[in-house]
C-alpha cells in the first residue's frame, strides 16, 4: 500500500486515488481487486459477504495509511468533476482525503485526494483526513515533520467502509450544520423604533 508522498513540499502533484472493487465471476463466485498492484487480495470465493467485509476494511486501511499531500491537485478536478456533474465548481481550498462508497451498488470503494470544494458535492463520500493548513511562521519541511502532513477528520467511531457509526453510550449525537451563513438580527439604532 503506497501511503506517503515524496515530492518537494512546494511542487504540485496529481491527487492520488485507490479503488477497491468486487468483481463477479460466472455463477456465484467473486473476487476483490485493488488498483494498487502490491496489495494482496483474497482468493476467489462464493462468500460475497466476507469479500464485501474485506473490501470495506481494505479501502479504510488505504485511507488510514495515506498521508494527505497538501500540495496535491484535486483528483476529482483531474477527472473533470464527473463525480458531481450536476454541481459544477472550480477546485479550490485545502486537500482532503475522502472515502467514497455507494451502499446501493455495494461493490466499489474509492479513496481519493480532492479539494475542499469538491468533497461535499461528491455523493456517498466521507472526509477521513485533511491536509494541514500552512503555518506561515515555520518552514515547509518542519511543518510537515511536526504535523505529519495531515490533520485528522473529527474523531468518531468507524464501521466497516469508513463511515461513521451511531454515537456510543453516553456520547452526544453529531450536530448537523447548515451550509448557510446564519442571519444576525438587525440592530436598532438608538432613538429609533421606540
Amino acid at each position: 500500500m503506497s501511503s506517503t508522498y515524496s515530492e518537494s513540499p512546494t511542487e504540485r502533484t496529481p491527487g492520488r486515488a485507490w479503488t477497491v472493487r468486487i468483481i463477479g465471476h460466472g455463477g456465484r463466485a467473486a473476487s476483490v481487486t485493488c488498483t494498487t498492484s502490491a496489495c494482496r487480495m483474497p482468493a476467489r470465493s462464493e462468500n460475497v459477504t466476507a469479500l464485501r467485509t474485506f473490501a470495506a476494511a481494505h479501502a479504510a486501511a488505504h485511507a488510514k495509511a495515506a498521508t494527505t499531500n497538501p500540495h496535491a491537485y484535486c483528483h476529482c478536478g483531474s477527472q473533470r468533476c464527473d463525480a458531481h456533474p450536476k454541481a459544477k465548481t472550480s477546485c479550490a481550498g485545502r486537500v482532503v482525503m475522502i472515502l467514497r462508497h455507494n451502499p446501493a451498488v455495494g461493490r466499489v470503494w474509492s479513496v481519493e485526494e480532492v479539494c475542499e470544494l469538491c468533497a461535499p458535492l461528491i455523493p456517498n463520500a466521507t472526509v477521513v483526513a485533511r491536509a494541514a493548513r500552512p503555518n506561515h511562521t515555520a518552514s515547509p519541511t518542519s511543518r510537515l515533520a511536526t504535523t505529519g502532513g495531515q490533520v485528522p477528520a473529527p474523531a468518531r467511531p468507524g464501521i466497516a467502509g469508513g463511515f461513521s457509526s451511531a454515537p456510543g453510550e453516553g456520547e452526544a449525537a453529531p450536530v448537523r450544520r447548515s451550509r448557510r451563513t446564519p442571519q444576525r438580527p438587525r440592530r436598532q439604532r438608538s432613538g429609533q423604533g421606540r
